[in-house]
C-alpha cells in the first residue's frame, strides 16, 4: 500500500507517464482476419449481405441501432459511422473469402490517462466462432497495449447478453463489476456489465494468444486443437 506524507493510502505512483497517442487509422493484418477502417464503398454491401444470414435479427438485440432490413439505409448508417473519430469504426475482414463480416470499434477514447473500449462489436453469422473473430479481437488489444501503450482496456456490455459476456472472460477480459440502470436503449433498461484488461495483465494474456493462434494449434481441418477459453482459464489459475 502506498501513503502520502499524512498516513492515507494513496494510489501507486506513475513515473513518466504522458498521454497516448490517438489510434491510427492504418490495417491490421493476421493469418484469419483483416481489419480496415469501415469504408462504405468498400464494405457496406458486403457487411449487409453477411448480416442478412442472421435472419431472426439477433445480432442487432443488444446494440443500440438496427436492424436494417433496407441496403441503402444500412449504407447510409455505415457512411455515417465511418466518419467518426469516437467511436472509431473498423471492418472485420475474412481472409479466407476476403469479404467484410464483421465491425467493431475504439471507443470512450481517454488517451490523456491510457484508457480505451472496445464496443459495437457485430459479428455476421459467418464470423461468429471462427478463428477469425478471436484473432480480430486480439489485433485490436495489440495495437492498445504493444504499439498504443494504453494502460487499460474496456469492453462492456447489456448484464443479460450472456453471449457477450462469455466472450469477454474467453478472450482474457476480467468482470469487475455491474453498474445498475447505467443507460436507456431501444426504450428499455440496459445494466452494465463491466470488464476490462489492464497493461499488467497483457502480457500473459497476449502469449496465450500467441499460442492459440500458432499453426501447430490448428490441425488439418483448420480447427484449433485446443480451445482459447481454456487455455485463457489455465493462464490465469
Amino acid at each position: 500500500m502506498t501513503q502520502n506524507a499524512l498516513g492515507q493510502a494513496i494510489g501507486f505512483p506513475v513515473p513518466n507517464w504522458s498521454a497516448r497517442p490517438k489510434p491510427p487509422r492504418a490495417p491490421l493484418q493476421g493469418r484469419f482476419a483483416r481489419i480496415e477502417m469501415l469504408d462504405a464503398d468498400a464494405h457496406a454491401a458486403q457487411l449487409y449481405a453477411a448480416n442478412a444470414a442472421d435472419r431472426e435479427g439477433r445480432i442487432w438485440t443488444y446494440l443500440p441501432y438496427g436492424p436494417y432490413t433496407e441496403e441503402g439505409v444500412y449504407r447510409d448508417w455505415v457512411a455515417g459511422m465511418a466518419k467518426s473519430e469516437d467511436p472509431l469504426f473498423h471492418a472485420i475482414i475474412d481472409q479466407a473469402s476476403g469479404k467484410a463480416v464483421g465491425v467493431a470499434s475504439y471507443l470512450r477514447i481517454d488517451a490523456a490517462v491510457g484508457v480505451i473500449e472496445v464496443g459495437h462489436i457485430n459479428y455476421a453469422p459467418a464470423l461468429q466462432r471462427t478463428a477469425a473473430a478471436s484473432e480480430a479481437m486480439y489485433l485490436l488489444m495489440k495495437r492498445v497495449f504493444d504499439e498504443l501503450g494504453y494502460r487499460r482496456y474496456e469492453w462492456k456490455c447489456d448484464a443479460l447478453n450472456a453471449p457477450s459476456r462469455a466472450a469477454a472472460e474467453r478472450l482474457g477480459f476480467t468482470y469487475e463489476g455491474l453498474f445498475r440502470q447505467a443507460t436507456i436503449y431501444k426504450g428499455r433498461n440496459r445494466d452494465t456489465a463491466w470488464y476490462a484488461i489492464i497493461d499488467k495483465d497483457w502480457p500473459k494474456i497476449r502469449a496465450v494468444y500467441e499460442a492459440w493462434l500458432s499453426p501447430g494449434n490448428f490441425n488439418e481441418a483448420g480447427k484449433p486443437r485446443q480451445r482459447l477459453s481454456e487455455m485463457m482459464r489455465s493462464a490465469r489459475a
